[in-house]
């Protein structure tokens, strides 16, 4: 076996070995919380010594900064590969229950990549950029189904963000909240509309 096939088994162990760790965060943050997750813990988990885990985790914050990076690439995955379809209101319809679908499917997701709530926790700029980019994707959806302001991507993320904050906070696995998607996106729409967005 040559250096380089040796070095090439021990990048794709150790990936292997981060995978299994992040996978085990997840679980924790989901039976615990977020801030609840223990390195102690975590390590037993993976059957690793805690530290161990700073051979693959530089702190807490760099775990958690890995875990904000792969829930946005899973979000990513979910809506860049979505066709809408119709007129302005149903594309609009498909795009807000897609995500908060995605966002009570898995609600420690949703607390890390939409709320602060962490002290002192702020993403990598590599990680951020995912953000911005799923943000960029909501953007250009809207863009093409006419709704073009600044006001409206703002009016939007602030309408089903309320939604899923309010859902997970007063009835976490419940669905009073996000089932009034479209009631809240009639109000959008018929409002963004009188100010000038497209006509369906």
């Amino acid at each position: 076996m040559t250096n380089e096939q040796v070095t090439d088994r021990r990048a794709a162990r150790h990936q292997a070995t981060k995978e299994r760790i992040l996978d085990a965060a997840w679980a924790l943050a989901r039976e615990q919380g977020l801030a609840g997750i223990s390195l102690r813990d975590l390590a037993a988990r993976v059957d690793l010594r805690q530290p161990s885990l700073y051979s693959y985790f530089a702190s807490k914050h760099d775990l958690y900064d890995a875990m904000f990076a792969q829930g946005y690439e899973q979000l990513l995955a979910s809506v860049e590969s979505l066709e809408l379809v119709g007129d302005p209101y149903e594309q609009i319809r498909a795009m807000a229950r897609v995500f908060t679908d995605l966002c009570v499917a898995d609600m420690a997701r949703a607390q890390l990549l939409f709320q602060r709530t962490l002290p002192g926790f702020e993403p990598s700029p590599e990680s951020y950029a995912l953000a911005s980019r799923f943000l960029d994707e909501a953007k250009r959806r809207l863009d093409a189904a006419g709704f073009t302001r600044d006001e409206d991507l703002d009016l939007y993320t602030a309408v089903m963000g309320g939604l899923v904050n309010q859902q997970m906070a007063n009835e976490p696995g419940g669905s009073r909240w996000v089932d009034l998607v479209d009631e809240a996106l009639d109000m959008y729409l018929e409002h963004t509309m009188k100010k000038g967005g497209p006509t369906p």
